[in-house]
């Protein structure tokens, strides 16, 4: 098994920054990570299953980083926090002699649990935060850090909780919007329609999706919010249903209610054969795969080949599936792991985290913006009966200052 050994740092420009562009290799050659899906920042907070476990660390290095999770948190919450916990650890395994030593701290999936655990890992000489997970969490620990002048890499999908020195690591629906809208206008399609929900991840979606279509000079032809229960949304798809003959491209975020929304615009009288449908991250799953009504619809979505390699080295190592977002402890760890090898006494500084030049991690290219959010470079996937199939492959390497 090849291990994670090796950094490219590009020379520094005439301006003397140090764009540093750190590819990390990995098991596959690059170190090439969660969909857009998130992890549910927009929901309820989770309920502690039980009293927090106790704190440990992992490595012997000595630059010190925190991992805050929910891992005491019940249901999914506390699921995902250790499988996310589990590829921290073999992240740090697999990484060549790391000066690294990870304090494991846990949230319970609570914002006075995540400042409790900020507060004992900074006490105890962490240089950068990775967590917490929830939006509520990150929020606090980020004004806890800056207090400190601390940075911190989190994995909310809520970018309100970014700010400069709170970097977020997930798949942002943003992300999503942008790719998706940019390839379906270069491959022709001008007008758009659009169904949301009506819950803040719409809110989100429509405020991008807006931006993204008007930047490329598309127009929108029809964009209604459809509430939760089934029931109440007649108006909403027929608002849809009739402006659609005018549009060229529908776009419907939400994988789960895809399918059924399609079948209701079709009944409502739309054409929808002859409309390129539109989805996102979200549809990252094999439920719309078996949807005979989204063949041959869009969606954008990290490369599949390195988290399959990731996978099977995690099932081999703890005798199970990871869930999705491990490999996003993955990459935090392998990046830092890399920063504090090449990069000195700055390896954690605002300069080195948000080079133009970005990343290269399990699920492809990403950088950091100022403002703490992110851009990923992401592939466009076609929904066929055997799983999404690529029609443009993810980038691999950014263009322009991400600013």
């Amino acid at each position: 098994m090849s291990r994670i050994s090796q950094a490219v740092i590009r020379p520094p420009s005439p301006a003397r920054r140090r764009w540093i562009g750190i590819l990390v290799a990995g098991l596959a050659g690059v170190l090439a990570g969660c969909t857009g899906s998130g992890m549910g920042d927009f929901g309820t907070p989770v309920q502690q299953a039980g009293p927090p476990q106790a704190p440990n660390t992992l490595g012997a290095g000595q630059i010190k980083v925190a991992l805050i999770l929910p891992l005491s948190a019940a249901g999914n919450a506390g699921l995902a926090a250790i499988s996310m916990k589990n590829a921290a650890e073999m992240a740090l395994a697999e990484i060549n002699n790391p000066n690294m030593q990870l304090l494991i701290k846990d949230d319970g999936g609570s914002a006075s649990g995540a400042q409790q655990a900020a507060q004992e890992a900074l006490n105890e000489g962490a240089e950068i935060i990775i967590g917490p997970l929830f939006a509520q969490s990150v929020g606090i620990v980020g004004q806890f850090a800056r207090s400190r002048g601390v940075p911190v890499i989190a994995f909310s999908t809520d970018t309100s909780v970014a700010s400069r020195g709170v970097y977020l690591f997930s798949f942002l629906p943003e992300s999503d919007v942008e790719r998706i809208v940019g390839y379906a206008v270069n491959n022709g399609k001008r007008s758009f329609a659009a169904l949301l929900p009506d819950n803040a991840y719409g809110s989100v979606v429509e405020a991008a999706f807006q931006q993204a279509v008007s930047r490329r000079g598309g127009r929108i032809v029809a964009l209604e919010r459809y509430p939760v229960d089934p029931a109440a949304r007649q108006n909403a798809v027929k608002v849809v249903a009739q402006a659609a003959a005018q549009a060229d491209a529908l776009f419907i975020p939400d994988g789960p209610d895809a399918a059924e929304l399609v079948q209701a615009l079709s009944a409502s009288g739309a054409n929808v054969r002859r409309l390129q449908i539109l989805g996102s991250g979200i549809w990252d799953d094999p439920s719309v795969s078996s949807s005979s009504l989204l063949q041959g619809a869009w969606y954008p979505a990290p490369e599949t080949a390195q988290y399959r390699n990731f996978a099977a080295r995690y099932r081999k190592r703890f005798g199970q599936d990871p869930v999705r977002t491990a490999t996003l402890s993955y990459d935090a760890v392998a990046l830092l792991a890399a920063l504090a090898k090449t990069q000195a006494a700055q390896r954690f500084s605002e300069e080195v985290l948000t080079n133009s030049s970005g990343f290269a991690g399990i699920d492809g290219v990403f950088r950091f913006r100022a403002d703490g959010t992110n851009e990923r470079g992401l592939a466009v996937m076609r929904v066929t009966p055997s799983g999404g199939q690529p029609v443009a492959p993810a980038p691999k390497s950014f263009t322009g200052s991400g600013t």
